[in-house]
């Protein structure tokens, strides 16, 4: 398997030729008081010119325009343009081949991306760095906050308050050179359309990587040393997979038909209790 660098230009030329060292990229459906929120956030932490922001619409309704955000950051909205029942990972690919960074984050519109982990993008200790993760929000004024209060309002369980709001790791943000995730062929886009959320669009490429990684081919921070990335508190760390606190992400059901069955099935169990109780 064969190692990619961004095409045609060396890396030691890169920094030279492309004034932008990483970029954001972020897929949006129907959230726009998070995008409005994050907005905000980028404009707060003062992001210097070699960093830009992207999101990638992903069949919002109404679409979202660039006219309709003022930014002091370079910032760029592309669409998907396909109206199909899921193109989320379309939306990841895209956002990569209009990327102008050397480096890209990859993310979701509920994180919340920091001046700190952006700084380490710019000059990143291996091919893929993943993420640590904390409970956070953006309030009202895209201020970045861990108050315990404000977390309880949007739902967050008690037991990760117990765990310093820590929260499982994420299995699609990261740090990834542009052209290597390139290279590799991004996320999987066969089920685009489909209408399955989620569909492991994932699953490919962490194959690859393992691949790559057992061969000594390919560097990747994880464990305890990785940098941490924030998250809003919704679905399962509010207890149910599609929680959806103010209702301000999009409303995509996570519920596979497994877990339909399985639910279904646990009720009738509890139904035939109460009777038997009874």
């Amino acid at each position: 398997m064969k190692l990619y660098n961004r095409p045609i230009i060396k890396e030691e030329d890169e920094k030279i030729v492309n004034p932008i060292k990483v970029s954001i990229v972020i897929a949006i459906l129907n959230s726009p008081e998070i995008v409005r929120r994050q907005v905000l956030h980028f404009n707060s932490i003062n992001l210097s010119n070699d960093v830009e922001v992207i999101f990638v619409d992903d069949g919002s309704e109404p679409p979202l325009n660039r006219e309709d955000y003022k930014t002091n950051f370079n910032f760029s909205i592309y669409h998907t343009n396909d109206k199909r029942p899921w193109t989320q990972p379309a939306a990841r690919n895209l956002g990569a081949k209009k990327a102008k960074g050397i480096y890209c984050i990859f993310t979701d519109i509920d994180h919340i991306i920091t001046k700190e982990l952006i700084e380490i993008a710019k000059n990143p200790t291996h091919d893929v760095i993943r993420f640590k993760r904390q409970a956070a929000i953006l309030d009202v004024n895209g201020n970045f906050t861990q108050d315990h209060n404000e977390l309880k309002k949007w739902g967050l369980l008690p037991r990760y308050f117990r765990r310093d709001l820590r929260l499982p790791p994420h299995g699609n943000s990261y740090i990834f050179r542009t052209g290597f995730y390139i290279g590799l062929g991004g996320v999987d886009t066969r089920y685009v359309g489909t209408g399955a959320y989620p569909n492991r669009e994932e699953v490919p490429l962490k194959r690859k990587l393992k691949q790559l990684l057992s061969e000594n081919r390919v560097t990747i921070l994880d464990g305890d040393s990785r940098p941490t990335i924030y998250m809003f508190p919704n679905g399962k760390y509010c207890g149910d997979k599609d929680f959806n606190p103010f209702g301000f992400f999009h409303d995509t059901t996570r519920k596979n038909n497994k877990y339909r069955r399985r639910e279904a099935s646990r009720k009738k169990t509890n139904k035939q209790k109460r009777r038997e109780r009874e």
